[in-house]
This record gives C-alpha cells, sequence and structure tokens, in this order.
C-alpha cells in the first residue's frame, strides 16, 4: 500500500506541474463564468423592462415585433424570444453576434443591451476554451485544454486517495478536512492543498469529467455505449441561411398560441425564424432556467396547417442523450440550477487554489532539491585538508 501511495504521488506530482498553469487558466476563467447568463440578462435589460401600459394591455403581434426590429436595425432578424415576465421585453437575434430589445406592447425598439459585458465575457470564454488564441491556433489550444481537462481529471481522482488518511483518528482527520492557522508556508500551503481538495473533489469531479466529455468526440460517444446505445451520427456542418431580404414570416401568432399552449408553465419560448416558406416552424420552449435540459422541449409544427409534426421533451430521449445533456450543463452546475451554479462556482475557486497550491509546493520542493544536490556537489569537491580543517574546527 505504501508503494502504490508513492507511485500515485510521483505520478499526480509531474502532471501537476504539467499541466498546473492550464488548469489555474481554466478555474480562473470558470469563476469568473459561473453567473455569465444572470450576470448578462441584468445588464442587458435592466433599463429595458417594458411594463404594461394597463392590465388589459395586450403584446403586439409577433410579426409586428419582427417588422420593429427590421427597421430599426436594417436586416432581417434570425430569431425571437419571448418570456412568460410581462415586464421582460421580447429579444429578436440578428445572428450570433447582435440582439435587439424591444418592447412587446409599443413595439418600440430599446437597445441592444451592454455591449462592454457581453465583450467581457466572450474574452473570457476565449481563454476558457481556447487559451485567449484566435483562428486556426485554436485547433492546437483546444488540443492543449482537452489534454489538462484529463490530467485534471487524474489529478482530482488520485489526489482524493492521497488526501485520504492513513490511520483513521481525529488528529488525521482534521488535518485533512479543515484549516490551521498560524502555519509557515510549506505547512500552509499543503494544508489549504488537502482541505480544499478534500471538500471539492466530488464536485470537482463532475465538473471535470463532463469538460472531458465536452472536449473529446470519443468521451462523448462513450456516454452512450456505457447506456448500451449507439451513439449518433456526427452533424454535418450547415451554414445558417438568413430569412429572404424581403419577406418576414406571416401568421405567426397562431403558432405561437400552440407553442404557449404545450407547456402551461412555460418561462421562455424561442423561435429560429424559417429561411423558406415550406419549412416548418421550430419553438423551443423552456420552464426552467435556461440550463436545465430536462426543462426543456422542442415543438415543431407544420406552417400550413399549424398541426404539431413532433413533440420532444426531455423525458422523450434515449437514456444516452439525456446523460449526454445533463453532463453538459452539470460542467457549469447549471443543471441543478442556481444553487448547482453556486456549488460549482465555489469548487472551481477551490480548483484555482489547488492548482496554485500545487505549483507552490511542487516549487518549494524543487527549490530544497536543487539545494541539497548543490550542498551535495560543495562537499564532493572539497580537498581532503579542507576537509580536515572542517572536522577540526567543528571538534572545538
Amino acid at each position: 500500500m505504501k508503494r502504490l501511495r508513492k507511485i500515485i504521488f510521483w505520478c499526480h506530482l509531474p502532471v501537476g506541474v504539467i499541466a498546473g498553469i492550464v488548469i489555474l487558466i481554466m478555474c480562473v476563467t470558470g469563476v469568473l463564468l459561473a453567473y455569465e447568463k444572470q450576470i448578462t440578462s441584468w445588464a442587458d435589460t435592466r433599463g429595458y423592462r417594458s411594463a404594461p401600459p394597463a392590465a388589459e394591455t395586450q403584446q403586439l403581434p409577433v410579426e409586428t415585433l419582427l417588422a420593429k426590429a427590421r427597421e430599426g436595425h436594417g436586416a432581417n432578424p434570425t430569431a425571437i424570444t419571448l418570456k412568460s415576465d410581462p415586464a421582460a421585453p421580447a429579444e429578436i437575434a440578428f445572428g450570433r453576434e447582435t440582439t435587439l430589445f424591444v418592447n412587446p406592447y409599443s413595439g418600440q425598439v430599446l437597445g441592444e443591451g451592454s455591449q462592454r459585458v457581453r465583450s467581457f465575457f466572450r474574452t473570457v470564454t476565449d481563454w476558457h476554451r481556447w487559451l485567449g488564441a484566435k483562428g486556426e491556433n485554436r485547433n492546437v489550444a483546444r488540443a492543449i485544454t482537452g489534454a489538462c481537462n484529463l490530467g485534471f481529471l487524474f489529478l482530482v481522482v488520485s489526489g482524493f486517495y492521497l488526501w485520504w488518511p492513513r490511520n483513521w483518528n481525529l488528529k488525521a482527520l482534521r488535518s485533512i478536512t479543515w484549516f490551521r492557522g498560524g502555519l509557515p508556508g510549506r505547512a500552509r500551503d499543503f494544508n489549504w492543498h488537502n482541505t480544499i481538495g478534500f471538500w471539492c473533489a466530488p464536485a470537482l469531479f463532475v465538473i471535470v469529467i463532463s469538460a472531458v466529455v465536452i472536449s473529446y468526440t470519443w468521451a462523448g460517444n462513450l456516454v452512450y455505449r456505457i447506456v448500451g446505445e449507439a451513439p449518433p451520427a456526427p452533424r454535418a456542418n450547415q451554414p445558417s441561411q438568413p430569412t429572404s431580404s424581403t419577406d418576414l414570416p406571416t401568421q405567426l401568432n397562431g403558432a405561437w398560441l400552440v407553442a404557449k399552449q404545450q407547456v402551461p408553465d412555460w418561462r421562455s419560448i424561442s423561435m429560429q425564424l424559417p429561411t423558406s416558406a415550406s419549412a416548418p416552424l421550430t419553438f423551443n420552449i423552456d420552464s426552467g432556467t435556461g440550463g436545465q435540459p430536462q426543462k426543456r422541449g422542442q415543438l415543431v409544427l407544420d406552417r400550413t396547417t399549424g398541426a404539431v409534426t413532433k413533440w420532444e421533451p426531455f423525458s422523450s430521449y434515449t437514456r444516452g442523450r439525456q446523460l449526454r445533456s445533463i453532463l453538459r450543463f452539470a460542467h457549469t452546475g447549471e443543471v441543478a440550477g442556481i444553487a448547482g451554479q453556486t456549488v460549482a462556482g465555489i469548487a472551481t475557486l477551490g480548483g484555482a487554489v489547488l492548482a496554485f497550491t500545487g505549483l507552490a509546493l511542487a516549487f518549494r520542493r524543487g527549490y530544497a532539491w536543487l539545494g541539497r544536490r548543490a550542498g551535495k556537489r560543495a562537499i564532493l569537491s572539497r580537498t581532503p585538508m579542507e576537509t580536515r580543517i572542517e572536522t577540526n574546527q567543528l571538534a572545538e
């Protein structure tokens, strides 16, 4: 057992040193992204709340909102999102880069939201996923972060084994489960590394293993195979097509009413605008916080008759697809709502401290090793006369 512990330690140490800086970057940026959706939503809509002028005032037809947005932006929108909150503005997207907020009662274009906040989170996301790389360099950066995610998974599992006390007694348990004050540098780093690692290991395991699934196709396919399913065929990359330059879809209000009735407790409904007159209408209906796949469903309506051609809630997914969807949002904790995000954020902050203290401990170990080697070389380089003189001085 002692030999196994030593082998695991000497695997744990170099992996931590090699991957430590990248893990530290991913953890720090992960903490900054913990409440991205809530912060962005607050920054976007804090001045755009659209309370109805009277209790009985109805929202404008969807077609009118789209037309107003097109007039304000000078291009055709690609998607629209309405929320059940009566004070929330309509969100009308123009591709991935631009979203206009429109008063759903008056049709007034309110603005594009907080560009600085969105730009900040885009930059943080670039560092989290690709270490800030651009263009073709992202492929290399993605390979690095993927490998470091695998290394981090090994560090979490092996670290939990190394943190496990050899002797179960109160003193040993307290040394790895709680902070101790007044310790010098190395002992403090060791105490923090053990204590934070012990408490954060379960949440970090979920966060990191989901990151591996996101990083690698083979890991995503493995999720399906674990439950006995064949992985889905890879999707072909199809560029998004804008809607007609002159026409917008008409008679959408009836279809929107069907979507609302499909899930009575809906909180937001989004629709991608069809790219042709014959294309069906596809609605994404969410009764959760936006990151809870178990509370989302997709509804497809026939464009001509308005009949439901497909309703695909989470419960209709195969077990493999359910597990894969949950893992995607387990990475951010969103699958469990705001509480899950908070736990994930705290655990990710703990991961940053683990990376820092681990590198500090490795540096101290390396510095001490170099000092011992330098001292040993100095002793070996002494002449016999110098050795006798030092021995006589010590004897006196």
